[in-house]
Order: structure tokens, then sequence, then C-alpha cells
């Protein structure tokens, strides 16, 4: 009985802040101005209202208290999201390259770039296996930082590099995200209790998704940035190496950031 009453009581709390998102938006940041509220915007409370409710029940709905009260759950996930806003758009920017820098049809481009993630594949169970045995913050932070390392040398690309080293490179960086993935993955769903399993999972979904989106527009950006809205031609390759250089070059300051974070989530055993 209690519990259902609780229920309608949250119930009602909830339909109550979506018919007024500016009180919402002013309990969750009360640092805000009310002039920055918009009044007629709906989408707005129903984006802040579930923390709003699951943060006064004892049960977060959306887990921001575990964000907030679990510190290696919390830099787990913030890992996550730059490891993969770091490495998500690496196949998207050297494919490019391959095809119109160095004259690759799709095909090829793709068979030499099945490197990394057939790296990745065969390292990841061994990865997993090493976690068990050794502080998986210390597995996942060597692999942010092999990562790091692959994406600076990535920004030698020239017109003039060898496949080989290229394959190279590539393998290098899916070494490094098999053994960051892995061991991390395992920090998030260990730092948590069963019965937050499924939070724990949804949110490391998100910020892979979230990282991906990010690191795809990064790469766009700067390609707009340096070449502009034209057609890639040979006159504008300069430019376009230009904007590959800048783009492995954020992506490996991104991955030494993720290194500091990784390391900083503090040990679990």
């Amino acid at each position: 009985m209690g519990r259902s009453a609780g229920g309608k009581i949250r119930l009602q709390r909830f339909l109550h802040l979506l018919r007024r998102p500016g009180r919402a938006h002013r309990r969750l940041f009360p640092f805000a101005g009310r002039k920055r509220v918009c009044r007629d915007s709906p989408e707005h409370g129903q984006h802040v209202c579930f923390c709003l409710v699951g943060d006064e029940d004892k049960k977060p709905r959306c887990g921001s208290l575990l964000f907030r009260t679990n510190r290696v759950f919390a830099l787990s996930n913030v890992a996550a999201l730059i490891n993969y806003s770091a490495t998500f758009s690496v196949a998207f920017v050297l494919s490019l390259y391959l095809q119109y820098i160095r004259g690759m049809s799709p095909r090829s481009a793709g068979l030499l770039m099945v490197a990394q993630p057939i790296v990745q594949a065969v390292v990841s169970p061994w990865a997993g296996r090493l976690s068990d045995r050794v502080e998986p913050r210390l597995v996942a932070s060597a692999g942010m930082g092999i990562c790091a390392i692959g994406l600076f040398l990535l920004c030698t690309l020239d017109a003039e590099t060898s496949l080989y080293l290229i394959v190279l490179k590539l393998a290098l960086l899916g070494f490094g995200f098999a053994l960051f993935s892995t061991p991390n993955t395992t920090a998030v769903m260990n730092s948590v209790e069963k019965k937050f399993y499924g939070v724990a999972s949804g949110i490391q979904g998100t910020m892979r998704s979230v990282g991906q989106a990010m690191s795809l527009g990064i790469a766009v950006l700067l390609l707009a940035v340096y070449v502009g809205r034209v057609r890639i031609s040979p006159q504008y390759f300069p430019l376009f190496l230009k904007s590959v250089h800048a783009t492995f070059l954020i992506f490996g300051a991104l991955c030494t950031v993720g290194v500091f974070a990784s390391i900083a989530r503090g040990k679990m055993r």
C-alpha cells in the first residue's frame, strides 16, 4: 500500500513538472537566471523532470545518483565517452584519405582498414582475462595510452606513407582499443550492485552512442573548416591532408586526457 501511494505521488510530481518546465529547470539548475527559461518549451521540462523525480527516490531512475556517489562508475563512463569520441571516426577519415590521396578503390580501402577490428577481436578476450587478474584501471589506462600513441602516429600521414606502415598503425590502434574496452566495461559493471546492472549497461551504451556522434561531428567540422563546401579534388588535397592531421591530433589529445580520467577512477580491489 505504501509503495503504491509513493508511486502515485511520484507520478503526480512528474506530471506537474511536465506542465511547468520553467520550474523543473530552476530546480535542476538553480544558478540559471529565470529569464533564460522558455515557458513555452515543454520538451525542456520533459528532459529534466526524470532526473528530478529519480533523485528524490531511493532507487535512481536515470543513474544520476550513481554518477554523484560512485567515483569508479562516473569516471569509467567518462573515459568511455572520451575513447569513443576519439576513435570512432578513424575509419571515416582514413577511408577518405585512402580513396582520395592514395587512389584506392572503396573495396581495397576497406580491406586495408580491417586490420584494426581483427586485432581488436583477437586481443579483447585476452584483455578481459587480464583485467580479472590485474587492476582494470591499469589495463584500461594502458589501452587508452596506446590509442593516443596510434592516433598521434596517424598525424604523420602523407601521400607517400607506406601502406604497410598504415596497417601497423591501425593494428596498434586496435590493440589499444581492445585493452581499454573490455576492462573498462568490467570496471563499470563491477562498480554497481546487481540490481543496477540494467542502469549501468544502459548508461554505458549512451556514452558509446554520444561519443560516436561527437567523434563524427569533430571530423566533419574540421573537414568543413579546412576544405569547405567543395568537392574534394586534387587542387584541395593539401587542405584535405591538413584536416586529416588536425583531426587525428585532436583525437590523440582527447585520448591523452582520457588516460588521466581512467587512472583517476581509483582502485577497485
